[in-house]
């Protein structure tokens, strides 16, 4: 008797089971915290970011994502509303403009995330703890380490799922299905994270691992058939001032999970008067992705994305979006950093 699990839930373990354990980022240009905890506390004030995603918007039980991330030098967290100005902003200014990332000194910083993903019939929701400290190698470059620290609940969903069943006299079942929900179970395990991050005048680089710890230390049900892998990234980016009012900013972003092949994200941010940005960016054998975004005031900035998929999938989807807002809490009304 043949018994079979429909595609969606076969296409989700196969698909997430190696490539997306962790949620899917496409502005991680703007809010690199996302996906290295070494870059926590590169700004003078304390960064709030509010984010959500839906992914491949029109497939049932696609993946969304939530997401709250807040990060700060030590000196903020004792005193958020504190503002400070440097170099030739005077105070009084209130001319909108981008932050710019500060080096030079030693830094001790702190943060904390809040993560909600779902992708079919499984959901994720992970709580994490950051430290970073950030070492000045001159006046104009800081070399940072950071790592992340919290627990993680994976659970199954049997609502979402959705089986071929197998019609017999005495009714409908599947087998196989009945099987693999009747060992599902809450998961709790132990998540651990970590990154180096270079960043100075004009550029940085980075690189980052997740789920370090892999099923290693868990509790509750030991039975949930999950596997999570370590998953590792590599990101950098060079600032280019072409005129006065025009900056340039080519990136990447380099993800690799075993035994899944290498993926890449290649982009180029546009930035205008130092307040509003566009970018456009291409995922390998993915998606083209553009960006959009504002400072609506020093202390507000507005992100916005979206997914144009370039795989087969795009039969079924009308794309995907990402939405992110982002609260500067105690920046100096100018706007300028180190």
């Amino acid at each position: 008797m043949k018994n079979w699990i429909l595609l969606l839930i076969s296409g989700f373990l196969t698909a997430f089971g190696h490539a997306q354990q962790v949620p899917q980022y496409s502005q991680f240009l703007q809010n690199q915290y996302m996906v290295n905890p070494a870059s926590t506390g590169v700004y003078d004030f304390m960064n709030v970011s509010l984010g959500g995603r839906l992914q491949w918007v029109g497939l049932e039980n696609a993946p969304k994502t939530t997401y709250l991330y807040v990060s700060a030098p030590a000196a903020k967290w004792r005193n958020p509303s504190m503002n400070r100005t440097y170099g030739t902003i005077r105070r009084g200014n209130k001319r909108v403009r981008h932050p710019r990332a500060r080096y030079g000194s030693l830094v001790h910083a702190f943060g904390g995330s809040f993560v909600a993903d779902q992708y079919g019939p499984f959901r994720q929701l992970k709580m994490m703890g950051t430290y970073a400290l950030h070492l000045p190698l001159n006046r104009d470059f800081n070399l940072s380490f950071g790592t992340s620290l919290g627990l993680s609940n994976r659970s199954f969903i049997p609502e979402n799922a959705q089986v071929l069943s197998v019609l017999t006299n005495t009714g409908v079942f599947d087998q196989t299905y009945d099987a693999y929900a009747a060992n599902q179970g809450a998961q709790n395990t132990m998540e651990l994270e970590g990154g180096l991050y270079f960043h100075g005048k004009g550029g940085f680089f980075g690189v980052s691992a997740t789920q370090l710890t892999k099923d290693y230390v868990q509790f509750g049900n030991r039975d949930f058939n999950f596997d999570p892998s370590m998953h590792l990234f590599v990101t950098g980016g060079m600032e280019f001032q072409v005129k006065r009012d025009l900056t340039i900013t080519p990136a990447f972003l380099v993800k690799y999970v075993r035994p899944a092949p290498v993926s890449f994200e290649i982009m180029s941010q546009f930035e205008f008067q130092e307040r509003y940005w566009a970018a456009v960016s291409y995922r390998h054998k993915d998606a083209i992705v553009a960006n959009l975004g504002m400072y609506v005031s020093n202390q507000f900035k507005l992100g916005y994305s979206f997914d144009l998929p370039i795989t087969p999938i795009r039969n079924y989807s009308a794309g995907s979006h990402e939405l992110v807002l982002t609260l500067m809490l105690g920046r100096s009304s100018g706007g300028a950093s180190f």
